[in-house]
């Protein structure tokens, strides 16, 4: 599996929930694409969203968030952590 940090822009204003249900949606149907959602992070003023996962690739992550309904704008693989 490799890592991904995709980024979403024009979500100014979300919420903290409108975050987590974002996310949860994400979470309810990942393992169809065998893709892992980690964790989002949000900045509610310039509108970006940032999420972190686990996935065979960067189109079965996209896959996931149009069906959500908030594809991502960015896909960056991430190869490597610390």
């Amino acid at each position: 599996m490799t890592t991904f940090m995709d980024v979403h822009h024009g979500m100014t204003g979300i919420t903290k929930e409108q975050l987590r249900q974002a996310h949860a949606a994400d979470t309810a149907i990942e393992a169809e694409e065998d893709v892992h959602f980690q964790r989002a992070w949000a900045d509610p003023a310039s509108g970006t969203v940032f999420c972190l996962s686990e996935a065979p690739s960067a189109e079965a992550v996209q896959r996931i968030h149009e069906r959500t309904g908030h594809p991502a704008d960015v896909i960056h693989e991430v190869p490597l952590s610390v």
